[in-house]
């Protein structure tokens, strides 16, 4: 599949594991609050952060870091709220949880694991997607 295929997958699955953890771990109910809560988990900006601590902390194999850059440089020329740069490491994020949400779901959930703790520490400030 094309990176943006992935993306498109791992933008679905990364959303549902996020509105389940909000739902299920957090026990919020209210919609309202939790749109506003899930934005800080899946906006373009909080999953650029998300990929720059991936990459930094060496927690990606080098297959999963190629399929990243695979997405990264397929993703078009961007939205106009976000820079390029965040919109195309957001696509490789999404990529990456597409590609691995279809061949490693264990890894998928444990990359989207990483995600929520390292939002949940309060290192990024995610805004709208």
């Amino acid at each position: 599949m094309n990176g943006l295929t992935l993306a498109y997958i791992g933008d679905a699955y990364y959303e549902l594991s996020i509105r389940t953890h909000l739902t299920t771990m957090k026990k919020m109910t209210r919609v309202d609050h939790l749109h506003k809560t899930a934005i800080t988990y899946t906006s373009a900006v909080a999953q650029s952060q998300i990929m720059e601590y991936l990459l930094h902390a060496d927690i990606l194999t080098q297959d999963e870091v190629e399929t990243y850059k695979r997405g990264r440089n397929s993703s078009g020329p961007g939205r106009r709220n976000v820079d390029a740069k965040t919109y195309h490491q957001a696509t490789g994020f999404e990529c990456l949880i597409g590609a691995l949400y279809l061949n490693d779901k264990r890894r998928c959930d444990e990359m989207i694991h990483h995600a929520i703790t390292y939002i949940e520490k309060g290192d990024s400030h995610g805004e709208s997607s």
